[in-house]
């Protein structure tokens, strides 16, 4: 049964909403100082589109292969309190969110941009994926953004996920101050 939901229909299970970082909340470019600091850049409509998911009550979390203060920071000023870091295999982490959360796979989204992402996205009910992500993860995702990793791909699924759940213009109205 799982197998014939559309993409909407998928979306309007999720509770818990899992992202990548590089390539998925930032455009996967890395800069590096001298002294081997890296730094990232983020998108902020994409950092408001994780903020309007849990006004919604949608849970939200990261899963990510690299480890960095500046992930820790942003997840903290998002509210993110599922941070995963310096994972290396992803599965793990995502069977260790389930079991703190209560949330079901089928009730997980999950944003992922190339292989390592590839087994969770197998397992979470809606997997997503920016335009620029690798081919494979496009070809196994069920959805998939007109907007690149960094650049809105974030902001365009958290629509997407409010309005399969009826909760977007619910929020639109509010920030309008009706």
């Amino acid at each position: 049964m799982a197998a014939t939901l559309t993409a909407t229909e998928r979306a309007a299970r999720v509770k818990l909403m899992i992202f990548d970082v590089d390539g998925v909340l930032t455009d996967g470019g890395l800069l590096f100082t001298a002294e081997g600091d890296t730094m990232k850049v983020f998108n902020s409509m994409d950092g408001h589109g994780v903020k309007l998911l849990r006004e919604a009550g949608i849970e939200t979390a990261i899963i990510t292969g690299r480890k960095s203060g500046i992930v820790a920071v942003r997840a903290k000023e998002l509210r993110i309190t599922h941070l995963y870091q310096g994972v290396e295999d992803k599965r793990t982490a995502f069977a260790q969110l389930l079991t703190e959360t209560g949330i079901s796979a089928d009730e997980c989204g999950y944003m992922g941009d190339d292989w390592p992402d590839l087994a969770v996205m197998s397992k979470a009910g809606f997997a997503a994926a920016p335009a620029n992500a690798h081919p494979e993860v496009i070809a196994r995702a069920h959805w998939v953004s007109e907007a690149r990793g960094g650049n809105g791909a974030v902001r365009e699924v958290c629509d997407t996920l409010l309005r399969a759940q009826h909760r977007y213009d619910a929020l639109l109205q509010a920030a309008l101050g009706a």
